[in-house]
């Protein structure tokens, strides 16, 4: 066989083995697991209130976490997801520190009663969280138009309270130890279910609108959590700013009660 029939007989049998190995490529590359890493920063303002019995007995101090806290002193926030064909998993972590001190102040009440008229007293309020979600998800949509997931998994949290108070004035009514300190602690375990994505917008598709829900309950009676607003995309991944609100219901008997976290958020996510 001379060797312009070679090339003849070598045309389509490349042709051929390109073929063949198209949908076996296709098929590695929808095999293959998928990951995004995020970091970013939540300068979220807190708000709930917190009971603390006092060691020595006597009433509770009441306090509103709102009312005494306006500094974020440490946080670290970051997730991670992995995925495989439609289904994947998602986890995130929120650790914040929040403290402040308040001097003579009449913003907290005793045994739920208001501070007597002439007292007043000076706080040290310090309050660290850890938020840790982790999720399965199953991809509904993915197009150039956006993508949806729904996720169901669970949400911890782990709240540590603690508070330095010295009452001072005089004035009616019973009162804890004068000068006093306590700390209280809470975690739950909620079950969650909801939605995230993106919706692509933009000439080039590379703005987009995240999005993220969520609803659950288990130890609290009802958490709840919605999380959107503008990003950009590239080559290595993303970046992207954002309004965060996280709402908690406790049940009865619970030393914290309507907690809440509620602020912007800025971060970077990175694919590989």
């Amino acid at each position: 066989m001379n060797p312009n029939q070679n090339k003849r007989f070598a045309a389509p049998l490349m042709a051929l083995a390109m073929a063949g190995a198209a949908p076996l490529t296709a098929q590695a590359q929808a095999g293959a697991w998928q990951f995004e890493a995020s970091i970013y920063g939540w300068f979220p303002a807190i708000s709930g209130k917190t009971s603390f019995p006092p060691n020595g007995g006597g009433p509770s101090v009441d306090v509103s976490m709102g009312d005494v806290i306006d500094a974020l002193k440490f946080a670290f926030m970051g997730s991670l997801e992995a995925r495989q064909g439609q289904w994947g998993v998602w986890t995130d972590l929120v650790y914040a520190d929040f403290g402040a001190t308040k001097n003579g102040t009449r913003d907290l009440s005793i045994g739920g009663q208001p501070l007597p008229v002439g007292i007043n007293a000076n706080l040290q309020l310090d309050v660290k969280s850890w938020i840790w979600t982790l999720a399965g998800i199953y991809n509904l949509k993915s197009d150039s138009e956006g993508s949806t997931d729904m996720l169901f998994g669970v949400r911890m949290l782990d709240l540590t309270n603690g508070l330095s108070w010295r009452f001072s004035g005089t004035g009616p009514g019973v009162f804890p130890p004068l000068i006093g300190s306590k700390e209280v602690s809470e975690t739950n375990w909620d079950g969650i279910v909801g939605l995230k994505g993106r919706a692509m917008f933009g000439e080039d598709r590379k703005w987009f609108i995240p999005y993220y829900a969520d609803v659950g309950t288990g130890q609290s009676k009802l958490t709840w959590q919605i999380n959107a607003g503008v990003g950009y995309q590239f080559e290595w991944g993303s970046l992207l700013a954002t309004w965060r609100y996280l709402d908690y219901d406790f049940k009865s008997g619970s030393k914290v009660t309507d907690l809440s976290f509620n602020g912007p958020t800025v971060g970077a996510s990175f694919k590989f």
